[in-house]
């Protein structure tokens, strides 16, 4: 979608990019790169890390700024600088903001008549690396995001139901977009001591809603000769991180390979999976089972509503050990029908989720915001509002 009118466009609330992190790393490297090709002038601001910072990336230009590396603040650190920034050196036509929980700075964009579109992530509420002030903070801020945002963005119809029945309020619902690879390579896959199509892959934070431990509890307890390659690890998740260390020391079926940010050898894996095990539970739609998809693998997932939105009738569900070892078990038995399955889901993520299409979408959005018209239809706090006047 090309305009006439070029805006400027900030991105304010994640790690920023080139993507290295998570899902919404991944989403501002794809839409941002998309928006600059349509002629809008793109700013992502960027977590300051001690290492090489350019000053533009796939025509996007970046910020850094620094954040207190805590669980509990360095998210909310990190935008309130870049707030700072943005309203003193830049003025942008509209922001994105990435994460509800960054919702206590929206009256400062206010104030500057800066339009605002939040992404408001997965039910972060439930995620159980948060104590009960972290489970509150984040229950408020999704009622502050309703009550300042001039729209809300949604990335499942999970999500999107969850703010029309709790609040009584319409989002936007824009998706992540797949990567597709009709031919994973796999010359890589040597380095690893890996076979293509000869393992089973997990890629994951190491956090209780993404259940690590489930999947490897479970293919512990399998019959299964095949490794389960496990990708991940989390900066404040040591207890958990332990636990799961400790059961894979006692397999040595087990390969604990931690973060892996070389993203050529991440597709490989993917690509070249018997089976990609995904245990994520509070998210939307999440890239790395988008990813997974796209690159042909069969899928078995922790059954829930956003997983099965995303996956359909054409993968596996589990919500416990015992599941998970059938699943390995009934894998290596029949890998020949679980590459058929992995095809049907490549399709599938094709047909469904689509990067230039995602990007059009949040591209309209902005240009609606910042010319300050009707948006969606929100009622707050019993009164109906048209959203963007």
């Amino acid at each position: 979608m090309r305009t006439s009118t070029p805006r400027t466009i900030a991105m304010i609330g994640t790690r920023g990019v080139p993507a290295a992190y998570g899902g919404f790393e991944t989403a501002v490297e794809e839409i941002g790169q998309r928006l600059v090709r349509d002629g809008h002038n793109v700013i992502v601001y960027c977590r300051s890390t001690g290492g090489p910072e350019p000053r533009t990336h796939l025509g996007m230009k970046l910020v850094y700024l620094p954040a207190f590396h805590s669980r509990a603040i360095e998210t909310l650190s990190h935008t309130f600088l870049s707030v700072l920034h943005l309203l003193v050196h830049r003025h942008p036509d509209m922001a994105f903001v990435f994460n509800a929980a960054n919702s206590p700075f929206l009256p400062l964009l206010r104030l500057a008549n800066v339009p605002t579109a939040v992404h408001v992530d997965g039910l972060e509420w439930k995620r159980g690396k948060w104590g009960r002030v972290g489970r509150t903070y984040y229950r408020i801020a999704e009622r502050l995001a309703v009550w300042w945002a001039d729209s809300l963005i949604a990335d499942a119809q999970g999500i999107a139901d969850y703010y029309r029945s709790e609040f009584d309020v319409d989002t936007e619902l824009l998706t992540y977009g797949a990567q597709i690879t009709e031919h994973p390579a796999s010359d890589r896959l040597h380095e690893l001591g890996l076979e293509a199509g000869r393992f089973h892959l997990v890629v994951a934070r190491f956090e209780p809603e993404n259940h690590v431990d489930v999947i490897v509890d479970g293919y512990t307890a399998s019959a299964g000769t095949l490794p389960l390659v496990v990708v991940g690890s989390a900066p404040y998740s040591a207890d958990y991180t332990n636990r799961i260390a400790a059961v894979a020391e006692r397999d040595d079926r087990i390969r604990m390979l931690g973060g892996v940010w070389d993203q050529g050898l991440l597709d490989q894996l993917y690509g070249n999976a018997l089976t990609y095990l995904h245990g994520h539970s509070v998210g939307g739609t999440n890239p790395s089972l988008l990813r997974a998809m796209g690159a042909g693998a069969a899928v078995v997932a922790w059954d829930v509503n956003f997983n099965r939105e995303v996956v359909g009738n054409d993968g596996g569900y589990f919500t416990a050990p015992s599941a998970v070892a059938a699943a390995i078990e009934h894998a290596e038995s029949a890998p020949e029908a679980h590459a058929a399955a992995g095809a049907r889901l490549r399709e599938r993520a094709a047909s469904r989720y689509d990067w230039d299409e995602v990007a059009g979408g949040y591209e309209s959005l902005a240009l609606r915001l910042a010319d300050r018209q009707p948006v969606q239809e929100r009622v707050r706090e019993g009164s109906r509002v048209r959203a963007g006047t």
